[in-house]
């Protein structure tokens, strides 16, 4: 089972045979930043099991803490990967994945790190685009407040 993922501009793209451990849902400090976002969804894939496809060249990398490498496109900015160049796996950025990767995340981790601000509890309406009566995409469902996005 070949996976295939890239970044949003499409010009860089890669192939994993597998995840090789669980997704989780990192929220240290570092992932939040990287990401502009709660939280980072990843997977360690092995080197051998990840091969990049398209434009590798224009890839850029940052080392966010000690010996730590995230590597984004240089075009879009989308952070693909990070790797050390002591361990055998390299961390894929789920979210860049095209493809289901069939499994589902096990776990959060790194929670107390979390932003004050973050939260994700059965009282926050979930909608499937914009709600009605704002800009966007028009939604005429009613909002899911069972914690299904």
């Amino acid at each position: 089972m070949s996976l295939k993922g890239s970044c949003l501009c499409g010009a860089v793209r890669y192939e994993v045979d597998r995840l090789d451990m669980p997704i989780v849902h990192c929220h240290c400090n570092t992932c939040r930043k990287a990401h502009a976002s709660a939280f980072a969804t990843t997977a360690r894939v092995l080197r051998e099991h990840f091969r990049w496809t398209t434009g590798e060249s224009g890839l850029r990398a940052f080392e966010s803490s000690p010996g730590k490498m995230r590597w984004f496109c240089s075009a879009c900015g989308t952070h693909l990967i990070a790797k050390r160049p002591v361990q055998a796996h390299i961390i894929l950025r789920v979210a860049t994945l095209d493809d289901d990767p069939g499994v589902r995340p096990a776990m959060h981790i790194w929670t107390s790190h979390d932003a004050a601000w973050l939260t994700d509890t059965d009282n926050t309406p979930y909608y499937p685009e914009w709600p009605r009566g704002r800009g966007g995409v028009q939604s005429d469902e009613r909002p899911n407040t069972g914690g299904e996005a």
